[in-house]
């Protein structure tokens, strides 16, 4: 079976947004918003603001700080209307996303289409003409990455889109270290090892989850095409190599003790509940549990490290 989403033409698009149900309302702000994903914009600013105070050391230039993640906000906000945009057609298919702005009808394409472009041209000129040179190419790098590399491609053709996707969600917190540092160092690239790491596993566990959604969709997923137990085999070596950046972080100096102990519980933690998977007899349960602690990980990991970041 051929999983592969195919493009649709002019006259196919056109038809997909009239084929919206009349009696639809019309958008609000509340669907200019939602069509941002808001979720995904405060975990990337979270961690955004982790990689500009691990940089600064606590010593914080507010204005810098404040266009920073102005600018960063903008730029994953545009890459997420962009995906909405060029995934209506599939979201239609999908029971959790079919009641989104767009395959509702409450927003129109082009409308959504100006809304990305705009955003994207105010985030990065923030962070070009603001945040320095480094972080506006690490903005274009995270854009690029996610609307053509991942969305348009990789997405509907090959598992490899989470592992490359996740290239594009590891841009903020160095984007926020680059805008103080203005180089690329070991933080940088501990930072970007952290978010890279953490985001295949946290996707393959939802998409066990989806994986008949995703399946009836024609998402090639890798729960979908090469099996569950593929998938949890693949979730091992991320897994793994998470655990030593706590290590790496409080040797280079970056962090304190707290965060070593604290990073390395919660690493060794969700591997171990990665493995618990090959003798779980409910791959759902088991997946959901791998799935919010993941969430947990990320969350409590960039809250640590900012308290415990180095003077």
């Amino acid at each position: 079976m051929d999983n592969r989403l195919r493009y649709q033409s002019p006259s196919e698009s056109a038809a997909l947004a009239s084929a919206a149900p009349a009696d639809q309302p019309a958008g609000t702000w509340k669907d200019f918003i939602t069509v941002t994903k808001p979720g995904i914009l405060r975990s990337n600013l979270i961690a955004a603001f982790a990689g500009f105070w691990l940089a600064s050391k606590w010593d914080i230039q507010f204005g810098l700080l404040v266009s920073t993640l102005l600018g960063t906000v903008l730029v994953m906000a545009s890459s997420c209307v962009f995906n909405n945009y060029f995934d209506r057609e599939l979201d239609m298919k999908m029971e959790r996303t079919r009641d989104r702005s767009l395959p509702t009808g409450r927003l129109s394409p082009k409308v959504v289409l100006w809304y990305a472009i705009i955003l994207g041209i105010a985030g990065l000129s923030i962070l070009f003409l603001f945040s320095g040179l480094l972080a506006g190419i690490f903005g274009v790098v995270g854009m690029f990455v996610y609307v053509v590399t991942y969305t348009l491609w990789l997405k509907r053709s090959s598992t490899w889109s989470t592992s490359v996707g996740a290239i594009s969600g590891a841009m903020p917190p160095v984007i926020g270290y680059v805008a103080v540092t203005h180089r690329v160092d070991m933080g940088a690239i501990l930072l970007f090892a952290m978010l890279f790491l953490w985001q295949p596993p946290h996707f393959w566990a939802l998409g066990i989850r989806r994986v008949e959604e995703y399946r009836a969709a024609g998402f090639p997923l890798l729960p979908v095409v090469k099996g569950i137990r593929r998938t949890k085999f693949q979730m091992i070596p991320y897994l793994v190599l998470l655990v030593p950046l706590p290590i790496l972080m409080y040797t280079y100096g970056y962090a304190g003790v707290f965060f070593l102990v604290i990073g390395l519980l919660l690493a060794i933690g969700w591997l171990y509940t990665a493995l618990q998977g090959f003798r779980a007899k409910d791959d759902e349960a088991w997946s959901k549990k791998v799935f919010l602690f993941s969430i947990n990980y990320l969350t409590l990991s960039l809250i640590v490290l900012i308290l415990n970041t180095s003077f």
